[in-house]
């Protein structure tokens, strides 16, 4: 069966060609003869089609340039008007409608013209059986054009990425020559003002171990870095440029572990709205004539729920610390990310802001303070022990520098921060307990955030006693990331777990959450956490207005070594700070009230 054929009905076919002479043609229908070269055309067997011209073998060559560069899924055919050209020679008019990826489509109209060679029709080759205006030694080309990348806004509309334009400096060591070792000693006086890492030798070693032919790819610059250079750099021999449009953040390094994963969701959003065109090209590739176009759809700006100001404040707050440190924040009463901030140091090490999994510390000991409070075995007012240590089945547990409150209110020993304490609670836990608490309070919650991975992370049960002591003060077995104890935290602020998201309109996934947890714990540990600040561990963060929070310092190694932590909230914002192997929790609450004095 021809595919996508369509013939004159056969009544009125037979009296237009009676009119026209049909008795002269006599035997076969060129009708039918166009008909099978489209159809073998379409289905991709360009000899077959070819073999119906007066010129297989150039025929075929320029059917199998039109096929290989526009890819068609399918070709769509129809043959139309048969009209007599004297005796032996005839002309049939055809439609081919081009069905090729990304559900392009392309239709037109072309003729054919027909002659008998022994009795038989051949179509007369030329170039414009593919199209009208294909010429001799001329071929078709598809050209896309990627549209402008949308940019990506903060929840106030500030710009975060925005299209740039950015520039490749390259160098051609062969066309460098014997200047090479000059134009690489510019080009790191140059360049190395901007990115540190490129001198002079690491240029040349680039271009030594790069392929012979291809250039070498110093730098790529955006637009005002490379206009401040240029005049020092255009010139240089065997140096050439690049240029394309790229989404950059709005100010260099800005969201480092963030902003690079919103760009890829924003480049999934642009697919499908390329613009193409179907152009006629020389034997060189230059292009001669557009014979189709679509013009490229820009995509709609994409709206995050990160604020510039506060990832600028965290990012800030960050700046000077020499050892890995991240800050996590979010709107508790929405899940909002508002920032997630890490320090040079920290970003060679990966996302951990987000990702990494760390001992919390005595930040835990809200979730084991939540979880005694809902056993009833214990309310803010009850007097507890906090002796400078405990022994628990051998395991010898110390308070920090082995402090010693003697027998105080529970909220004065989670202010003061007693290990001695809280591993005591633990212990008259049952082994879930600790496990159900910091669930309830989302560490050990999935959320399939569209944009980022994230872990909250974990705290088995502990069916052992000393485990159980351990995991009551942060220790043992339980970790947690910036993200995590962030969420945690925002859920003592707005009474539920917040689920959080990065893309305005996207919708997160959370599985695993825990229970809600009941009102009159939430404002015991509101209530104990605002002590932390105004007569505990936190009192530098005393000057600013409500915020709550827990310290923490966590062991690790062979435990001369810690890492600190604070994590809490202030109105709306609910975040947590990491300084990994800070030795205590006073960075991290030093780095809290920069981050939250720059918000204010």
């Amino acid at each position: 069966m021809r595919a996508g054929r369509h013939r004159i009905g056969a009544a009125l076919a037979c009296a237009a060609l009676v009119v026209s002479g049909c008795s002269v043609f006599g035997g076969p229908d060129p009708g039918d003869t166009v008909g099978e070269f489209l159809e073998a055309f379409a289905g991709g067997d360009t000899a077959a089609a070819a073999g119906l011209t007066d010129s297989p073998e150039v025929a075929k060559a320029v059917l199998d340039q039109a096929r290989g560069a526009l890819e068609p899924t399918s070709i769509g055919t129809s043959v139309g008007e048969v009209a007599e050209e004297g005796e032996a020679g005839a002309t049939v008019g055809y439609r081919l409608d081009w069905k090729l990826a990304g559900k392009r489509r392309w239709a037109y109209e072309a003729r054919a013209r027909l002659h008998q060679v022994d009795g038989e029709w051949r179509l007369r080759w030329e170039p414009a059986l593919v199209h009208p205006e294909l010429g001799v030694q001329q071929g078709l080309a598809l050209r896309t054009e990627t549209p402008p990348p949308a940019p990506v806004l903060d929840r106030d509309g500030a710009p975060l990425l925005q299209a740039d334009t950015v520039i490749g400096v390259v160098v051609d060591g062969k066309a460098a020559g014997g200047r090479l070792d000059a134009v690489a000693g510019t080009l790191a006086d140059q360049l190395g003002r901007l990115e540190p890492s490129i001198t002079r030798q690491s240029i040349l070693d680039g271009v030594r171990g790069t392929e012979q032919g291809k250039g070498y790819l110093v730098a790529s610059l955006r637009s005002a870095d490379y206009q401040s250079v240029k005049p020092a750099i255009y010139e240089l021999p065997g140096v050439r440029f690049t240029s394309e449009e790229r989404l950059l953040s709005a100010e260099r390094g800005l969201g480092s572990q963030v902003l690079p994963a919103i760009r890829g969701e924003v480049a999934d959003r642009v697919a499908g709205r390329e613009g193409w065109r179907v152009v006629t090209t020389d034997p060189t590739g230059a292009e001669i004539a557009e014979l189709h176009a679509e013009q490229a759809r820009p995509a709609d700006a994409v709206s995050a729920t990160l604020s510039r100001g506060a990832q600028q404040a965290a990012e800030d707050a960050l700046r000077d610390v020499a050892k890995p440190a991240a800050i996590v924040a979010l709107q508790a009463s929405t899940g909002e990310l508002l920032a997630v901030a890490q320090n040079e140091t920290a970003d060679e090490q990966g996302a951990i802001a987000l990702t990494g999994r760390y001992p919390p510390g005595s930040t835990f000991k809200i979730a084991t303070a939540a979880a005694a409070l809902s056993e009833g075995k214990a309310g803010p007012g009850t007097l507890v022990d906090c002796p400078p240590t405990t022994t628990i089945e051998g395991r010898r547990i110390p308070n920090d520098d082995e402090f010693g409150l003697g027998r105080v209110p529970l909220h004065t020993a989670f202010a003061r921060s007693c290990n001695t304490t809280f591993a005591r609670l633990a212990v008259d836990l049952p082994a879930d307990a600790l496990t159900k608490a910091a669930r309830d309070l989302g560490i050990g919650a999935d959320f399939v955030i569209p944009g980022i991975t994230t872990i909250t992370g974990s705290v088995p049960p502990a069916e052992e006693t000393v485990q159980r002591a351990e995991n009551g003060f942060g220790q043992g077995k339980t970790l947690a990331s910036p993200f995590g104890l962030a969420v945690a935290a925002g859920t003592v602020a707005a009474g539920k777990t917040p689920v959080p998201s990065l893309l305005k309109g996207e919708e997160t996934k959370a599985t695993h959450l825990g229970e809600p947890i009941g009102e009159d714990v939430l404002s015991a540990l509101r209530t104990m956490m605002r002590e932390v600040v105004t007569d505990g561990t936190a009192t530098v963060l005393a000057g600013l207005p409500g915020v709550h929070g827990k310290t923490g310092t966590a062991q690790f190694g062979d435990g001369t070594r810690s890492h600190g932590w604070f994590a809490g909230y202030q109105g709306d914002v609910a975040f947590s700070v990491l300084m990994v192997d800070g030795g205590s929790s006073a960075p991290a609450v030093e780095a809290a009230q920069r981050f939250l004095g720059a918000l204010s």
